[in-house]
């Protein structure tokens, strides 16, 4: 029996964190990620993924620096259902979803540890995971979490404003009027419980997104913003929306960047 397979009764949900270098330069994976996690990732023979073709390059990293207890091409890798388009994965309903997550379990409920693997960061936040995550729970499958990088928290503990209370909103409207109402929306909510408002863009859209928040923002709202978290080149600033205007800081169209506010 391998270390990635129990007898008498359910395999465990490894929340299975990832480096934060999707689409950019590759950094080493010791750089991100514990010795620890990555022997526990070489180990296991079941993942659940976003995307497999993205999965089994993480899995190639972790090979050159804990061999696989099995060969990739072995490796049973199964994607998540994906949400009804422009929706969530919590919104995917009926039946034949609810049949393809109990699927997705399946390895679990025969014992063996099931790897979930999110395209970027942490599973389960900020993330569609998080409904095997729920199913895992409902059906008695013990869920251990491992310690890796979450943007979220990273840019919140970067920022300076208030990690005491802060809320996650995931992303904004594209179209610039509702994102402007959205804006306000959220500095309203931030002054009236001094909450730090935290939300992600995607990246060709991250001068957009700042150029619309500081159309939107009060001057004196402060402004939050961490791009290319744990790369080389990496940064985090944090300004009145006033001096950012003054600054006229260009953001890069190819690094995921996240941003939080305090009014």
């Amino acid at each position: 029996m391998s270390a990635a397979t129990r007898e008498g009764g359910p395999g465990r949900l490894l929340l299975m964190p990832n480096a934060l270098d999707l689409g950019t330069e590759v950094v080493p994976l010791s750089d991100v990620l514990a010795a620890g996690v990555i022997a526990a990732a070489a180990r296991l023979g079941h993942w659940a993924v976003e995307d497999a073709r993205s999965a089994r390059a993480f899995l190639n990293r972790v090979n050159q620096l804990a061999p696989l207890a099995q060969p990739l091409q072995q490796t049973r890798i199964e994607e998540l259902p994906r949400p009804p388009k422009g929706g969530h994965a919590r919104d995917a309903g009926g039946r034949e979803a609810d049949a393809a997550w109990e699927r997705l379990l399946a390895p679990s409920l025969a014992g063996h540890d099931l790897g979930l693997l999110s395209e970027a960061g942490l599973p389960g936040v900020a993330d569609p995971g998080a409904r095997l995550v729920a199913l895992a729970h409902a059906r008695g499958v013990p869920v251990v979490v491992l310690s890796g990088p979450s943007s979220i928290t990273l840019a919140v503990a970067a920022s300076g404003l208030n990690g005491q209370s802060f809320a996650f909103h995931g992303y904004l409207p594209a179209e610039a009027g509702a994102r402007r109402a959205r804006l306000r929306e959220l500095e309203a909510q931030s002054r009236k419980l001094d909450q730090t408002q935290v939300f992600i863009e995607t990246p060709y859209r991250n001068q957009a997104m700042l150029d619309g928040a500081l159309e939107a923002l009060a001057p004196t709202t402060r402004l939050a913003v961490s791009c290319g978290l744990t790369l080389p080149d990496g940064w985090s600033a944090c300004r009145s929306a006033a001096q950012w205007k003054a600054t006229r800081v260009t953001l890069p169209d190819r690094l995921p960047a996240v941003f939080s506010l305090l009014a």
